[in-house]
């Protein structure tokens, strides 16, 4: 039998659990309430009530010297010691918490098991999951863009995941790329994140099919521009709606002008795109890549590639596990 990991991915709302073997089977997965505002305890205690439930199957009881590790996944700074998170957002009442550590005890109080526990910040665990067994698998080299409610990313350089010289590198969605823009995020003004965010895009393609009443938008949404979403945007798309594919493009510019700036600093020439808003695909692909090449140098254009994700919503379990092989 091979051995194994366990991934565990927080989310805001969710926690994701998966059993994963070392070729990258998912060979169990399990998903519970974060209950973050109940505070630190009730979303520890759900942390721990997910694993519980992986190592309560037979094959992994009867097989527990196989189990490598945990691997977790928290938004937030975490660490160079992939022990300590600090301030994450989303989880009320977590200031500095030396989540391995808590994790570790648990294991072995609870489980009597002595296993190693890793933490990581979510977006650079789904870059390693696509690294790993995902899209990014041919390349030593890349980063990912998760387009979303923000813009997550991580930077993989030779195989390993980029962590600077804290543990925050890799905030790719912070890179100012209009400093007189009115768009004020996270307190920095112009941020890629902030003009291209999930809410924002829907302010725009608002305020854009509000303009154009014949748009195919209004048919998606019922007449009701408050219910427009990223989906409903991307069904106009491929109906054939200028306006959709108008608001796609102008995400496309955006991000192709952010991600010039990581290519002129990093020479990293592969970029792995995931996230809801990536559905749209070749509507914010085109774009982009286009956008990338005017945003740097020609002698820099060689190899830039923009490559879908293939992990879906399982990058951040599947990296946890990888970091335990």
């Amino acid at each position: 039998m091979e051995k194994y990991a366990i991934g565990v991915d927080i989310g805001g709302t969710a926690i994701k659990f998966a059993l994963v073997s070392e070729s990258g089977k998912l060979l169990y997965e399990h998903s519970l309430a974060t209950e973050a505002a109940k505070g630190k305890t009730a979303v520890l205690d759900n942390i721990m009530s997910g694993v519980a439930f992986l190592l309560a199957k037979n094959s992994v009881e009867e097989h527990r010297e196989k189990l490598l590790g945990v691997g977790v996944g928290v938004p937030g700074v975490v660490s160079l010691d992939s022990n300590t998170v600090k301030y994450p957002p989303n989880l009320p009442g977590w200031d500095v918490v030396k989540l391995g550590d808590v994790l570790r005890e648990r294991l072995l109080s609870e489980h009597h098991l002595q296993k190693p526990v890793f933490v990581e910040n979510d977006a650079n665990l789904a870059a390693f999951g696509e690294a790993s067994f995902g899209a990014g698998r041919p390349f030593s080299d890349f980063i990912m863009i998760t387009l979303g409610t923000g813009i997550g990313s991580g930077i993989i350089i030779n195989r390993k995941i980029y962590r600077g010289t804290t543990g925050a590198a890799g905030e790719l969605g912070h890179i100012t790329i209009d400093f007189k823009s009115d768009r004020i995020h996270a307190g920095i003004r112009g941020t890629i994140e902030g003009l291209i965010g999930q809410k924002r895009i829907v302010e725009y393609a608002k305020q854009l099919a509000a303009s154009r009443p014949t748009s195919k938008l209004f048919e998606v949404c019922s007449n009701d521009l408050d219910a427009l979403s990223p989906k409903l945007i991307d069904q106009a798309a491929e109906a054939g709606d200028e306006t959709a594919i108008d608001i796609w493009r102008w995400v496309g510019n955006i991000l192709g002008a952010g991600l010039g700036a990581a290519v002129s600093i990093l020479d990293i020439r592969k970029f792995v795109i995931g996230g809801g808003v990536a559905g749209a695909g070749e509507f914010i692909f085109g774009p982009a890549l286009e956008q990338l090449k005017h945003y740097t140098l020609h002698s820099m254009h060689d190899g830039l590639e923009l490559i879908p994700a293939k992990l879906g919503n399982n990058a951040g379990v599947m990296g946890g596990a990888a970091l335990c092989f």
